[in-house]
């Protein structure tokens, strides 16, 4: 099939006088990327052109063309979006560095990884619309950061008002004590975390790392307030 939307790409390069021919091309998850070696003194913009009629020749419902280097790219979306699910991800990785939560992958395939212990990494906020997905990644960072650490290094304290997005992480053996579900309770266990941080530092204690996570973090500003 590739081979058939690589020829298809050269004839309609050809129909417009364009020498060029595919000479490669990438495979992710979401799009089949073509990288086309085109005769010297091409114009990047005369190939761009073309988009509308390569993504009719293909069948896709678009196409993007532009330059990387001194490769032009075409990208078209693939038919079917495959999921990316953690664990195969997490089974492909050579070794997963300590504290560090794994995302999923980039646009090219490439695994995304979090180094939560990485000076510049404090605070996370994932945002989004509803039903975009942001529930869903937050548990995959947090199970990822329990299937790579054992419970002395990671601790989760998991705060969830509606309590249906942390629930299937609840019997962690990393979870610290039980998921907070109601702001007074929230409030509770921030004010512990402070506590707990400021003793930390008296004793120099840095171990096991507190990951906290906040589900619907909007709700719980506007029902428990700034305390």
């Amino acid at each position: 099939i590739l081979d058939l939307q690589a020829d298809r790409i050269e004839a309609v390069l050809a129909q417009h006088k364009v020498q060029g021919r595919v000479q490669g091309g990438v495979v992710t998850p979401r799009f089949i990327r073509f990288q086309l070696a085109t005769q010297l003194g091409t114009k990047v913009n005369k190939v761009a052109s073309l988009a509308e009629e390569i993504a009719l020749a293909l069948g896709k419902r678009e196409a993007r063309i532009y330059r990387q280097g001194e490769a032009i790219n075409v990208e078209v979306p693939r038919a079917k979006s495959e999921p990316i699910r953690l664990l195969p991800l997490c089974n492909d990785l050579p070794a997963v560095p300590s504290i560090t939560a794994v995302l999923g992958v980039d646009q090219n395939g490439a695994p995304l990884l979090l180094r939560l212990s990485a000076p510049d990494v404090a605070h996370v906020l994932i945002a989004g619309t509803t039903g975009s997905g942001k529930t869903a990644l937050a548990r995959t960072f947090l199970t990822s950061l329990a299937m790579h650490n054992r419970q002395m290094e990671v601790q989760l304290v998991l705060i969830d008002p509606k309590g249906r997005g942390f629930g299937p992480l609840a019997r962690l053996p990393h979870v610290l004590g039980e998921i907070v579900a109601t702001p007074d309770a929230a409030v509770e266990r921030l004010r512990w975390l402070v506590q707990e941080m400021e003793r930390r530092d008296r004793a120099h204690v840095s171990k096991p790392v507190l990951v906290v996570a906040v589900d619907e973090l909007a709700d719980l500003l506007q029902t428990g307030g700034s305390a």
